[in-house]
């Protein structure tokens, strides 16, 4: 599947051009790879940090924590994209938000702890083993169940810590933004819409879960691709980038009009995407992805890419999709079989095209965006760039 497009004046991360004067607009890609992992260095510290004090309380609960601590560390802590807290920085510093203000950091962070806690109870709802290349947390509790040679069911455990585990991590997202060092006032400014946000990504995440087990749309529920849509939007798009966006320029103290632009630019680029780790899921290496070969097929998630194949793919087709998508202890031959029904419908064709089309609207909403500095814009390019050209 070809993962690279170039869209005003954008290639790959792999093929990055010249930096442009430091003027308010675009004329290429720029990467400054030091100030990015300075950034990425400075929200791990600023976890690290929280995590110290909350290992400390959970310690003086009981020493029989402390394996929880362990595992909500090396879960945090595991080199994650951190491109959440990367949009809520530049959302800030396009609103003219000082660069080396730490508060920000923190509340950043925060979305970290909201995007940990959703991935150990999506990994629980879709049975995922894995999560990028380690074990996911129900697994790794239930092999610390096996491990202590304990009583009962080790799997059942495992699915409880993570279940309570996940509740954590969502409400030390709330703890660690009232808790960021920002002034009161600015984080009031915010808070409405982080509550907003979490409420979204749990309403799309029950959508994305109710897709595959309804019998039949209900009066209203749109088509297919149209449901496909509204999960990605809530689940995923939302709370990737427009969200972390608009939490940032409202720390800062942006009005409307730039709260708004980032609403332009970020909705397309979050579903844009989501859509690339549709195809990767699909198509995706397993050595860069760290997840199986085909894993979302095993577990019959309703993406865009299957909705796009159900509308155009043959009768057997479809009724191969029906009765092997999610099917229980599906191996590589039935992988492969899903797979090359969804190539011939000529679906992922279409889903590119969506992302090369999705890239250019947020791109031209971020080039018409009232943002104050120049090196939040140039650096909103890359993120987007990163955004839909990634492999994993």
């Amino acid at each position: 599947m070809p993962l690279t497009r170039t869209v005003h004046g954008l290639d790959t991360l792999d093929t990055p051009g010249p930096a442009p004067a430091d003027t308010g607009t675009m004329a290429g890609p720029v990467a400054n790879p030091v100030d990015e992992e300075r950034l990425r260095q400075r929200v791990d510290g600023a976890l690290s940090r929280f995590l110290d004090r909350q290992d400390a309380t959970l310690e003086a609960i009981s020493p029989r924590l402390l394996p929880v601590a362990a595992t909500l560390r090396d879960f945090l802590l595991d080199g994650g994209k951190r491109l959440r807290p990367a949009f809520c920085y530049w959302g800030w510093r396009g609103a003219g938000g000082a660069p080396d203000e730490e508060g920000v950091v923190a509340a950043a962070a925060a979305l970290e702890l909201l995007q940990a806690g959703a991935l150990v109870h999506d990994d629980l709802i879709d049975r995922s083993d894995t999560r990028r290349g380690l074990p996911s947390v129900h697994r790794r509790f239930e092999a610390l169940h096996a491990a202590g040679n304990w009583r009962g069911d080790g799997a059942r455990y495992g699915e409880a810590g993570a279940v309570l585990l996940g509740d954590m991590l969502l409400m030390w997202s709330d703890e660690l933004v009232w808790d960021c060092g920002l002034e009161r006032e600015a984080v009031r400014r915010a808070k409405p819409l982080f509550d907003l946000m979490r409420t979204e990504v749990m309403a799309g995440q029950y959508l994305d879960v109710l897709e595959p087990a309804a019998r039949r749309a209900e009066p209203g529920d749109g088509d297919p691709i149209e449901r496909a849509r509204t999960v990605i939007h809530y689940k995923s798009a939302k709370y990737t980038v427009e969200r972390p966006l608009q939490i940032g320029g409202l720390l800062a103290g942006a009005g409307p009009a730039l709260v708004a632009a980032y609403g332009a630019f970020g909705l397309p680029l979050g579903e844009a995407f989501q859509l690339r780790d549709d195809l990767l899921g699909v198509y995706g290496d397993p050595a860069v992805t760290g997840k199986p070969a085909g894993d979302d097929l095993r577990e019959g998630k309703r993406t865009l890419l299957v909705a796009e194949t159900l509308a155009t793919c043959s009768a057997a087709d479809a009724r191969l999709l029906d009765e092997l998508l999610g099917a229980p202890g599906l191996g590589r031959a039935e992988v492969e079989a899903l797979r090359s029904a969804i190539t011939r419908s000529g679906a992922p064709e279409r889903v590119e095209a969506r992302i090369t089309a999705l890239l250019h609207e947020a791109l031209t909403a971020l080039d018409t965006a009232p943002i104050i500095s120049a090196a939040a814009r140039r650096t909103l390019h890359r993120l987007a760039a990163a955004a839909t050209t990634r492999r994993h």
